[in-house]
């Protein structure tokens, strides 16, 4: 099977299906095909921003300034790394979600611009992932070496058709399942979505059980007055669910300023990693709660994803034990 089929179906697969009728969400996020953990052992990794009023804190952070929990009961650190520190962070893997629909209009030009100039200072990813889409949703990696393709490609796309958002952003969580390292996508779009056969409930479904941490950029200032508050609401929503933030620039500059940040947050994420002391393999949602326990630092905001959902094995597939039982563990 391919490695871009790692949740079950594979997303891309459910949304083909989706065109010859509708399943419930539960039909490709069963409990049996949650997504597992990379790692041999069951390594739960967050990746965390810490900022106060707005600025990374100095000095940077060490393992024993965190404290995670999950559902309550204290955790042990045992992985940490800093996005800025070349030796030990994890690889970085950078998506973009480019809308190009009708509905982008003149603001096309102005993402197109933002867009490249911003792939172009993360030097550092291994890789980066486009998914253009308006009435379809198309996809396609790029190494470093490819970068000239990568603009060309962005630059050839004009605004037409429908918009299939929620779509794209299941093309791309189905992809970045099978990436081992950070990955962070940043969501170029004016929010609204005319075409898609998932559900905005089922694409944060699957937002929820990746890893990937999303940034969105709203071009809300063309759009109708009646339509910008939702559209506003669902960009921000799926910047908050992953621990990321969303951007609602009104201007180059401010476009500019909103890539200068995300950029920062990406660079000074930190990677906390650890082995559940919940050893149950039930495919539930864990709630994860991380805070910075530094003495005098205060105010400082954390931004990370809200959980994750266990790992799953079924009774019957358990180690028997001496008597010939098969306990889920």
């Amino acid at each position: 099977m391919s490695r871009w089929c790692t949740l079950g179906l594979g997303v891309s697969a459910v949304i083909a299906a989706l065109s010859y009728g509708r399943p419930p969400v539960a039909a490709f996020l069963a409990p049996s095909q949650q997504p597992v953990f990379r790692a041999a052992t069951d390594l739960v990794t967050m990746g965390v921003t810490v900022s106060s009023r707005g600025a990374r804190l100095q000095p940077p952070l060490t393992r024993d300034d965190f404290e995670v929990r999950e559902d309550g009961a204290l955790q042990a650190v045992s992985y940490f790394a800093s996005g800025d520190d070349v030796d030990t962070a994890p690889p970085l893997h950078l998506g973009l979600l480019f809308d190009t629909s009708g509905s982008m209009g003149d603001d096309i030009q102005l993402a197109r611009s933002a867009a490249i100039k911003f792939l172009n200072t993360l030097t550092e990813a291994v890789d980066i992932t486009l998914v253009d889409f308006d009435t379809e949703v198309r996809v396609a990696r790029f190494t470093q070496q490819d970068f000239p393709r990568l603009v060309e490609r962005i630059r050839s796309r004009k605004p037409q058709g429908f918009t299939a958002m929620y779509d794209a952003l299941g093309v791309y969580l189905d992809g970045a399942a099978a990436e081992d390292g950070r990955t962070m996508l940043v969501v170029f779009s004016d929010g609204g979505d005319t075409r898609s056969a998932l559900r905005f409930s089922e694409a944060l479904t699957l937002l929820r059980a990746s890893d990937v941490t999303v940034f969105s950029i709203g071009l809300l200032q063309n759009q109708p007055s009646n339509a910008q508050l939702g559209q506003r609401t669902r960009l921000t929503q799926i910047a908050d669910e992953s621990g990321g933030e969303a951007f609602f620039p009104r201007s180059m500059r401010e476009v500019d300023d909103a890539y200068v940040t995300i950029e920062a947050q990406i660079r000074g994420q930190y990677t906390l990693g650890y082995v559940s002391t919940n050893a149950a393999r039930d495919g539930r949602w864990r709630r994860v709660d991380v805070r910075v326990r530094r003495q005098g630092v205060r105010n400082a905001e954390v931004r990370t994803r809200r959980g994750y959902f266990a790992p799953y094995q079924k009774a019957s597939e358990a180690t028997p034990d001496r008597k010939g039982t098969a306990p889920l563990r």
